[in-house]
Order: structure tokens, then C-alpha cells, then sequence
């Protein structure tokens, strides 16, 4: 590595579990907050981070973003700086009971979202979350550069960012797209060059058994 070269690191933290006793599909709603088990997962995700080198916390707009936050920022001193390009994507399905099981595919109101899984078009562009994501990222790692920054964001836009990093294409099932509750996708920097992308649970004996099994839009 050259001396221009500094390496950085910026985690991207999905939130904890949410308190949501009705299964809707809260999108970009407000007012869904961490559930106690949600409330465990940041705390134990702040542990895990202690003797970290984090010197940036970035955080979406929502509350279950910010709530997950709050630990790490007791835990390093910082302050959560609020970024929307890292919120949740936009999603048409937001406040309604959607998936599998639920006979939400079978009505008609509905299949005027689902004719272009590409795209796709039930939301926000894959490609649109990727460019949020990546510039968000870039000037996290600007911000601590030469140290780490943590971004809590929501699984939709860090699974982008993985895949886009990691050249897979941006249409898949939701179901297959590995990261949990309160999990970190961590990727290392060589200057602006991303040079190893991680993957980790810290909390993975808190989450439910059903909690990452359904099918989500984004969470």
C-alpha cells in the first residue's frame, strides 16, 4: 500500500429487530421503533465494536436506524450524523401485509407493481439505491479516512451495495440475500479502492427464528 493509500473501513449496519405486531411491510413509515429484542441487538453490537477505530457514525433518518445507533455513538463519543441516502428504498407495498401465504400475489390491485422484477417495479430503482449508497459510503470514508465509520442503514440498500461491490447483478430474490438483523457488511479501502468486503453476526443468537425467513421488500 502506498502512502496515499491510507486504508479505511466503513461497516454498513443493518438495524435491529422492529417492533412491528402486525407484519406490514413499514418501508419508509414512521414511527416503527426497535422491539426490547431490536433494543439488545444495537447494545450488543456496540460491545462488539468496542476497540474499533471508529471515528464516524452515520445513521438513516428513520427510528429504528437511529435507535440502533445510539449505543455505538454512547460507546465511541460520537455524534450520529443523520443521512437520507442511506434510508430504506421507496417501496409501493409500505403499511400492507405483503407476501407468500397472505393472498396478497392473487389480488388484482397488486400486479401492476410486480411486472418488472429488474427494475424493480414495485420501487426504488435498483441502480438509483446503489448510486445513494455508494456515495454515502464514499463520503463516510472520507470523513474517517485512515480510521473506520459506521453507517446504519436498512438491508434493501446495503444488500445493493454488497452486490453492486461485489459484481452480482441487482435483481434477486429478497429471500437470499445475506444480511440479518443487526448484521455488518464491512468494507475495507485501499485509498478509494474497495479491497476485501466482510461479513459478520454479532447478534445472531438474538434474532428469531422467523424473523429474516419472510418475504420482505426491504427492512
Amino acid at each position: 500500500m502506498t502512502a496515499t493509500a491510507k486504508e479505511t473501513v466503513v461497516h454498513l449496519l443493518r438495524h435491529g429487530e422492529v417492533h412491528n405486531p402486525d407484519g406490514v411491510l413499514y418501508g419508509r413509515l414512521p414511527n416503527f421503533h426497535l422491539s426490547e429484542i431490536g433494543k439488545a441487538m444495537a447494545e450488543r453490537v456496540a460491545k462488539t465494536l468496542v476497540g474499533r477505530d471508529i471515528t464516524h457514525l452515520v445513521a438513516s433518518p428513520l427510528e429504528r436506524t437511529q435507535e440502533t445507533a445510539r449505543p455505538s455513538a454512547e460507546a465511541f463519543g460520537l455524534d450520529i450524523v443523520t443521512d437520507d441516502r442511506v434510508i430504506e428504498a421507496a417501496n409501493a407495498f409500505e403499511g400492507q401485509q405483503f407476501g407468500p401465504g397472505n393472498g396478497s400475489l392473487r389480488r388484482p390491485s397488486t400486479w401492476r407493481y410486480l411486472y418488472n422484477p429488474f427494475r424493480p417495479s414495485w420501487g426504488e430503482p435498483y441502480r438509483d439505491i446503489v448510486v445513494r449508497m455508494l456515495a454515502a459510503m464514499h463520503d463516510a470514508r472520507e470523513a474517517a479516512a485512515g480510521h473506520e465509520a459506521l453507517i446504519v442503514s436498512h438491508q434493501q440498500p446495503v444488500w445493493m451495495a454488497r452486490s453492486y461491490v461485489e459484481g452480482r447483478r441487482l435483481w434477486h430474490d429478497p429471500r437470499q440475500r445475506q444480511c440479518s438483523l443487526a448484521s455488518l457488511t464491512t468494507f475495507t479501502y485501499a485509498g478509494d479502492t474497495v479491497v476485501s468486503v466482510a461479513y459478520s453476526e454479532p447478534a445472531a443468537d438474538l434474532v428469531p427464528v422467523r424473523a429474516d425467513k419472510k418475504f420482505t421488500a426491504g427492512a
